[in-house]
């Protein structure tokens, strides 16, 4: 659930959006989930490991760790008064057995219309 006030449109893996100059860089902004898995999906996993294709109740689960973490930053990134996110990456970590961290992570920025 996007709770942001940052167009998606200026959140890029780039260090520039086309069509915009960046005005001022606000700092670095980060957001981070970690999740575990479900005893009901590590059986189902399992049995799907036995005849093959994707795992997809792992699919879900960190699916939604990565909308969480990206969600987390884009807050961060408003309360500092961006409007924008750029070099925008992702990184993920196991931190114990069956639990993963996702950590989304760029520059935040003010940007300025061009042309």
């Amino acid at each position: 659930m996007k709770t942001s006030s940052i167009d998606p449109r200026y959140v890029v893996t780039t260090d520039s959006v086309p069509g915009h100059e960046v005005e001022a860089a606000l700092g670095m902004v980060r957001g981070a989930s970690i999740r575990t898995r479900h005893v009901g999906s590590d059986i189902t996993a399992a049995l799907r490991n036995l005849v093959g294709g994707e795992v997809k109740e792992y699919a879900r689960l960190m699916g939604g760790t990565r909308e969480q973490a990206i969600d987390r930053m884009l807050e961060q990134a408003a309360q500092m008064g961006a409007d924008g996110v750029v070099c925008v990456r992702l990184a993920t970590s196991m931190v114990m057995q069956g639990a993963a961290e996702v950590v989304a992570y760029g520059t935040a920025v003010r940007l300025r219309r061009v042309g």
